[in-house]
């Protein structure tokens, strides 16, 4: 028997584009897919099968907003301040585990410390221990802006320019930059820019002629239009924050739209607690998103796991339970975590679709999420390049 060679079965799959109902088998070789049968055909002779059954299988899930060095449980600002980097990387390998284990093969590191999660992209790189990192470093932020205790600050065109090329050096995979305020930052404002046009527009250049692309925070309605103008190729949060509260402007979701921007919808859920300005934003917050969803905007649902205890690094099933219900279809929802998500991360021709020629990162679930949508929660198996990272039950598997 051939260890690299496996063949896979199920009831169903979705393909990170559309559904099939099978049988339908996906043949594996040394980590990447080789062949998606449809016919009910034998796996070719010494290829071990695994017959999961009732069971839908999937792309792995992409998680493009993630922070692997914030402890849910944890003060960020005094872990990243005080914590040696011994100890944080192994929160992150615990986090990129638990991510793992609920069928999270790619996740988008978008703000580390020290380029702490590049580290971590090298001992994942063989696809056998750990989900596929993909990293921005430190996200370029204003001196005491947002964030800012990652180790990112930079003032001005010169400062912020002179941090795309040093995240180039590192050899991040993007750069992210703080365009406006946030909500997790003490004496940070999110409706208020950090950077004007023609920063924006300097960094997006430069990180551009880098090969790099641009992601940019942004809650304010202000810095939104200008990451627009800038040519950044990501929005993430995109609340349109206004002097008078959460209103969405046509004229930049146009924009959005015509560019082809990725919306980066960081699931955020009303809860007993929650301030009150927060809780007064959320609301029209996903008005807008399904609005911008229904004009064809490229909105990705992901989950800025790690900010506080309701964002785990497992939370993506969950949270696109609920993004279905607000902004799309399931079918939509679904892949807006698989294919969608894997263009949004640079990924398209490896990640995020199961097709010859992708790797064979895959996920299981119990039931048909077509229908119901909480079955991405009932993890039946996970593959990640090929090997199984939660294994499929003993007696589902047959020698051939």
């Amino acid at each position: 028997m051939d260890d690299s060679r496996l063949a896979i079965r199920a009831t169903r799959l979705f393909d990170g584009n559309s559904a099939h109902t099978g049988p339908v088998m996906v043949l594996v070789d040394d980590g990447r897919i080789t062949a998606v049968d449809f016919t009910g055909a034998d796996p070719p002779e010494g290829v071990a099968l695994t017959d999961l059954g009732d069971a839908t299988l999937l792309p792995g899930l992409v998680d493009a907003h993630s922070h692997l060095v914030f402890d849910p449980d944890g003060a960020a600002e005094q872990q990243m301040l005080h914590d040696d980097d011994a100890t944080v990387l192994a929160r992150m390998r615990r986090h990129a585990a638990r991510a793992l284990r609920a069928g999270i093969t790619t996740m988008r590191d978008l703000g580390d410390r020290g380029y702490l999660a590049l580290r971590l992209r090298e001992e994942y790189a063989d696809g056998t221990t750990g989900p596929q990192i993909v990293a921005a470093g430190p996200p370029i932020t204003r001196r005491r802006g947002h964030c800012w205790y990652l180790g990112g600050e930079s003032d001005g065109r010169d400062e912020a320019v002179a941090a795309v090329a040093s995240r180039a050096r590192h050899g991040t995979d993007l750069v992210k930059i703080m365009a406006t305020g946030g909500m997790s930052t003490t004496g940070s404002d999110p409706g208020g820019s950090q950077y004007d046009l023609a920063e924006l527009r300097a960094v997006t250049e430069a990180a551009h002629q880098l090969g790099l692309p641009v992601s940019a925070h942004a809650h304010a309605a202000a810095g939104i239009a200008d990451a627009v103008t800038a040519g950044v190729d990501g929005i993430e949060h995109c609340t349109f924050m206004t002097p008078t509260g959460v209103r969405l402007d046509p004229r930049t979701v146009d924009a959005i739209a015509a560019a082809g921007t990725f919306i980066g919808c960081t699931v955020v859920k009303p809860r007993d607690g929650m301030p009150g300005e927060v809780l007064r934003t959320i609301e029209p917050y996903w008005e807008n998103h399904a609005h911008m969803q229904r004009r064809g905007v490229r909105v990705i649902c992901c989950t800025d796991a790690g900010i506080n205890p309701h964002k785990p690094h497992d939370v993506l099933p969950s949270d696109l339970v609920y993004f279905a219900a607000q902004v799309a279809t399931n079918t939509e929802a679904l892949t807006s975590v698989t294919s969608l998500a894997a263009e949004a991360c640079g990924l398209r021709h490896r990640k995020g679709r199961i097709a010859p020629g992708y790797d064979a990162d895959l996920l299981a679930v119990t039931g048909n999420p077509l229908h119901d949508i909480g079955a991405v929660r009932q993890v039946r198996a996970v593959y990640r390049a090929g090997r199984p990272a939660v294994p499929d039950r003993q007696e589902d598997r047959v020698s051939r």
